[in-house]
């Protein structure tokens, strides 16, 4: 008999997760076998090398038959390539995130800044929106490599950890950022991460009063970040903006004092554009 190796604690638990959200929904209209395609393209998001059935259905929760038949499909559509029981991308998938990034205002007229904010600073910039609980990329200008993976459109990263999120949760009503806290587990990803809802909470009040979030190495040791709120018409908060330098080379006060009013002008000059 074959080995399985088992998922660590907290793969296993989004796998549970992902598979009872889809199966739990008992609305007519609700099609579970679309919801399991989408999942399993969404499995290969943080991925760098092909995936196998088995690989998919660990991360998805959903039975290794059901993956089978949506990779089929997605290859038959032209979205996944597959060599032998490996599965990668293909280009095809570029298509769905395109019509969101070319149709939405906030990302087409955000780049033209991101874009000025690093040539002003020399430092890398970012646009994120609250997606799902964790930050979404949606644009991002960038000089140089500050962490030891690869940031895009289109990556994610958690809320509670990153300066970015916590200027999205920071901004939410007061329900919303209680049922966040209450289904989030805060996992130390630095021996310096704040894991204590409380602690979080009192950071969050911090930083909804005085219009900005620093991260300082809470999300990797030597990534130091500063990020401010990107606010529509109404004054809703639609995003959030973001640099992010070495800690070695820039100190806490350098980032309040040189690179947070390059990033408060170019918010407030983004916010005109937006609805």
């Amino acid at each position: 008999m074959s080995k399985v190796t088992s998922l660590p604690t907290a793969d296993a638990e989004c796998a549970a997760t992902i598979s009872e959200q889809i199966d739990a929904l008992t609305d007519p209209s609700f099609m579970t076998s679309l919801a399991r395609g989408l999942a399993v393209l969404q499995a290969f998001s943080d991925a760098r090398k092909p995936q196998t059935i088995t690989s998919i259905s660990q991360k998805t929760g959903i039975p290794r038959a059901a993956v089978r038949r949506c990779l089929h499909t997605l290859r038959e559509l032209g979205y996944v390539d597959a060599e032998l029981n490996n599965f990668s991308l293909r280009p095809k998938v570029l298509t769905l995130g395109y019509s969101y990034l070319s149709s939405t205002p906030l990302t087409v007229s955000a780049q033209p800044y991101l874009d000025n904010i690093s040539r002003t600073l020399n430092e890398s910039s970012s646009l994120a929106v609250l997606d799902d609980d964790e930050i979404l990329y949606v644009a991002r200008a960038s000089t140089s490599r500050v962490m030891s993976v690869a940031l895009n459109t289109g990556s994610r990263l958690p809320a509670y950890c990153t300066s970015l999120g916590r200027v999205m949760l920071a901004h939410l009503p007061r329900a919303e950022l209680d049922a966040y806290l209450a289904r989030t587990r805060l996992i130390a990803k630095t021996d310096k991460t704040v894991v204590d809802h409380e602690q979080l909470r009192a950071i969050l009040d911090t930083v909804r009063r005085d219009g900005y979030a620093i991260n300082d190495e809470e999300l990797e040791i030597g990534l130091r970040s500063i990020a401010v709120p990107v606010r529509g018409a109404s004054g809703t908060v639609l995003a959030a903006l973001n640099v992010g330098v070495q800690a070695a080379r820039v100190d806490i006060p350098a980032l309040k004092h040189n690179v947070l009013p390059v990033l408060q002008q170019a918010a407030q000059e983004l916010s005109i554009l937006l609805p």
